[in-house]
Parts: C-alpha cells; structure tokens; sequence
C-alpha cells in the first residue's frame, strides 16, 4: 500500500508549528512569549523594529549584546531619534552593514517627527520608513499589530522550500515562497506563526544536517519524502567575488595614540571610522606601498596584510606603522589605547588595528 502524500495544507501546518512553538519558543530579549500574549503582554513595536533590523544578515548570538547596549541607552523611539548619529555608529561599530545604522537613526527621526512617536500599525505604513523594507515591515505588522503579513527571512525560505521540495532556484522562487507562506499564516496568531517558522528554520531546519526526527512538520515534508531537504532551497552557482586591494597607516604619537580620521558621509562604511588608507573602493584597488601615506617621510614598517570580506567584494590591505608627532588634519583626531572601544570603528579597521599593535609588541 503506497504511503500518503504529505499533507501540507494551511490550517494542518498552522496548528502543527503553533503547538510546537508553544513549548519549543526561543527565550529571546526582543521577543513576548506565547505565555505572556495569553497574559495579555503585548510586544514592544520599537524593541520589535530595533531586534529586526539589527538581525539582518547578522547572527542572533551576535545581536544580543547589541540589542541590551541599544535598549540600556536608548529604550524608546524618543530617545534613539534624540542621539546624534555619529554615537549611534559608535555603538553599533563591529555588527556590520553599517547602513543599518544611519538608517536606524533617520527612521527614528521620521517616527518621531511623521507619526508622534508611535510606528505605525500595518505593514503598507512601515513600508514608508526609512530602512524597513518587505520583509521588516511584515514581520513588525505580524508581530507587534497582528498583521496576518507573510512574514520571509532566510530561514522561512528554507523551511518552505524544503515542505513544498520548490525546485525553482532562489531568488526566483521568493514570489511562489511568499504566496505559500500568505496561504499558512494562522489569521489568529501571524506573529507567533511566523517566529515558529523561523525557530524552526533556526533550530531543526537548518541548512547542514536538519534534523527531521524532531521537526513539527517532518511527516508533511515533501523533500524529506524525497530523501533529500538539504538539496532545498536551490540556489544558482555563487560568482567569485572581485578581490580589491589597497593600504592602511596606523600612526601613533609618542603617547601611544593613533591617529583615525572620520570616513565621508556616502558610500561603504559611510561616516564610520579609520585609519587614513589609499583609495580603494569596491570597484577599484588603492596603492597598497607608502606612496599614498599620511606622513611621506615617516619611517613606516610593513606589518603584514589583513582581509575581509564584504558583500560584493573582498578587500586586502597591505598594513604599515609608524610613529610621529604631527597635528591633525581635517575631520582626524588622536585617539589612546583606553578610547579604542568606544570609536565606530568596522571590523575591517580593528583587524588592522590589532595587526599594527601585535607588530609592534613583537618588535
């Protein structure tokens, strides 16, 4: 006798991912239980919107520490719209995407100033806000309004690709992966639907080793079926990223402070901070000798060379040290060892930093 088809109807995926999040919801910072919405606690739209942007592209482990700074600083929208953003770019240095940031602050701005300082309910008005696009905006609607939005991240799209073994390749498939996930969310309880789908994404449907025994949804699941859920979602061949060189100057005085300078307001790592560099960009390399240094007369050391890779592209800098007395330029600044953490610096620059500094320690 021939096993049943998976049944991968709404209301049996619905009822099977509720219950299970009911006993299986991450314990998040940002997030309201399904104990504490039965209790009538609703959640936070700002800590919702702060937690949603801020995971973007990023890890929750790496959001949390994050999230506690952001809220201890800035617990309202008033008060986030009321910093200035170059403090906000320091305390969001080294999670990345810093457009997020700039955009933190400009969306804090259009609340307070467009909506009296509350975010507006439903999704086609988040939409409106500086930085929130079709999946923030949906997961804020389900979340903290109750919006039957369809909620789509990383994890969502795996999760439904694998129940419903989508063949198309992403990101061709996101249109027919939103429609379904529309079709699934329960109208009754969209937010808590859509943190189970990414729970489950997060926790049991990942994308190496998922481990089915255990998934809400394992007798449903077409690709298990099929045997094979790791082959889900499909995804073209990855391009090689371009490789961009360039070279970064660590000058530090005879107190032992560096010298960093603020990077311009447009472009990567806009308004962020560094050490003065040759001119690389995404699209073009820097010298990466001394030719280009702040000080040409210096006697620079070669310390090695640092990577790291961007969205687009992966950049290599050629690092140099050296010391000297000098003044500051325009838009630069001294800065010592103890002031180090507090400076928006990305991650890129900390490598180069640390590089520098283990260099001179070595010599």
């Amino acid at each position: 006798m021939a096993s049943p088809s998976p049944d991968t109807t709404a209301s049996t995926v619905a009822c099977k991912m509720l219950a299970w999040y009911d006993r299986h919801a991450r314990e998040l910072p940002w997030r309201v239980g399904p104990g504490d919405l039965a209790r009538g606690i609703r959640p936070d739209p700002y800590r919702v919107w702060l937690s949603e942007i801020m995971l973007q592209q990023t890890t929750v482990a790496a959001v949390k520490d994050y999230f506690a700074k952001f809220t201890a600083k800035w617990p309202d929208v008033a008060s986030l719209a009321a910093a200035h953003e170059d403090d906000i770019l320091k305390a969001w240095a080294g999670l990345g995407y810093y457009s997020r940031a700039r955009n933190l602050k400009k969306c804090a701005d259009a609340v307070v100033a467009d909506h009296g300082g509350t975010f507006p309910t439903s999704s086609a008005g988040l939409l409106d806000l500086p930085g929130i696009g079709d999946y923030t905006s949906a997961a804020i609607a389900a979340i903290a309004f109750n919006e039957p939005a369809a909620v789509v991240d990383g994890n969502v799209e795996r999760v439904i690709t694998r129940l419903h073994a989508i063949d198309t390749p992403l990101p061709e498939a996101k249109k027919e992966i939103r429609a379904i996930t529309r079709s699934l969310t329960d109208p009754a309880r969209p937010g808590d639907f859509a943190q189970s789908m990414m729970d489950l994404g997060a926790t049991l449907c990942t994308p190496k080793r998922p481990a089915c025994m255990h998934c809400p949804l394992r007798e449903d699941c077409r690709a298990l079926s099929a045997g094979d859920p790791e082959r889900f979602p499909v995804r073209p061949a990855k391009k090689t990223k371009p490789l961009r060189r360039g070279a970064a100057f660590v000058l530090t005085n005879r107190d032992g402070a560096f010298l960093l300078e603020k990077r311009g307001d447009s472009g990567l790592l806009a308004g962020m901070t560094q050490v003065p560099t040759t001119a690389w960009t995404a699209r073009q390399d820097g010298t990466t000798d001394t030719s280009e240094a702040p000080v040409a007369n210096a006697d620079w050391m070669h310390c090695g060379t640092v990577g790291h890779v961007f969205t687009h592209f992966e950049l290599r800098l050629s690092v140099y040290s050296a010391e000297r007395e000098m003044r500051a330029g325009e838009n630069q600044w001294w800065s010592d060892p103890a002031s180090l953490g507090g400076e928006a610096l990305p991650t890129v620059m900390k490598k180069v930093l640390a590089l520098a500094i283990e260099s001179e320690s070595e010599d």
